[in-house]
């Protein structure tokens, strides 16, 4: 819930009254069974910062995840157990 709880906070910061009419994000299940998070960075203070891609897969095909970014958004994938695994990634990257 801690990640949950910071996410909805970055998102509440970057309501602007208009950002939020552009841009936003999106959580939602994939059929690998898995994670997707996409999250619009364009017009923050993110837009320039550089991440590095992150990958991680082990050969049980139950265990993995990615996060990128790419064309103005943070995209991350991972597996069903990943969720707040993603959400500490984009944390981090954000508060560094």
């Amino acid at each position: 819930m801690e990640m949950i709880k910071w996410l909805e906070k970055w998102y509440k910061s970057e309501c602007n009254d208009d950002w939020e009419h552009l841009f936003g994000l999106k959580i939602y299940t994939i059929d690998n069974p898995g994670w997707r998070v996409k999250i619009d960075i364009r017009e923050t203070f993110l837009e320039n910062k550089p991440f590095k891609e992150y990958e991680y897969n082990v050969q049980d095909k139950n265990d993995w995840m990615f996060c990128q970014v790419k064309n103005g958004k943070f995209d991350a994938a991972g597996d069903p157990n990943k969720l707040g695994e993603i959400i500490r990634i984009f944390k981090e990257w954000v508060e560094s």
